[in-house]
């Protein structure tokens, strides 16, 4: 007789990878439903994640930090331009993202309180990784702001969720023009000179 198959105790990583892939299936998260896929109770299930708005802010995370990082890597220049180059990458990367634009349709104040809110952590925590490159450009002596970085960072990262959320704010759909206008603002604001395009 076979013996029966031990079903694998699940692990808050288990959690974590598979609202991850709920979420970019669906765009949804029902923690009732994952609780049960995972064959623990509700009460484990909040207690390994906090509640759902922690849940999803590290699930946008987890997508938005190695967009970032593959940007620095892929990115060509030095100083503004660079910075610059790395914006333009990262917010190209999210606004042809199908499951980011999906959810930003379908459920837009509710993904703007998780991406752009201070009470949720994913904003403050994607503009100290801008403030890292900034200040990695400026003490390079690659960059000379004329504002303090810490703001600076903060400017730039609204500008390219005004991008994003271009949708919710003017009621057209992103699109890569917008973007480089956005682009010639950063570079404006780290100040360099602003990026002509023939007629």
């Amino acid at each position: 007789m076979a013996e029966d198959v031990v079903r694998p105790r699940a692990t808050p990583m288990d959690a974590f990878q598979l609202a991850k892939k709920h979420w970019l299936n669906t765009q949804k998260l029902n923690l009732g439903e994952l609780a049960e896929e995972l064959g623990v109770s509700r009460a484990t299930l909040f207690r390994w994640i906090g509640n759902k708005d922690l849940l999803m802010g590290e699930i946008m995370w987890s997508i938005y930090k190695p967009t970032v990082y593959d940007a620095r890597r892929d990115c060509a220049g030095e100083g503004v331009e660079y910075v610059v180059n790395v914006f333009r990458q990262v917010n190209t990367a999210i606004i042809n993202m199908t499951a980011m634009r999906n959810w930003l349709h379908a459920d837009s104040q509710y993904a703007i309180s998780i991406l752009s809110s201070k009470s949720c952590a994913f904003h403050s925590r994607m503009v100290e990784l801008n403030t890292e490159l900034l200040k990695q450009e400026t003490d390079k002596g690659l960059m000379h702001p004329s504002m303090n970085i810490d703001s600076l960072s903060y400017f730039m990262c609204r500008i390219g969720e005004s991008c994003i959320f271009s949708e919710m704010i003017l009621g057209q759909e992103p699109d890569l023009d917008q973007l480089e206008d956005a682009c010639n603002a950063v570079r404006i604001l780290l100040g360099g000179r602003q990026s002509v395009t023939p007629a």
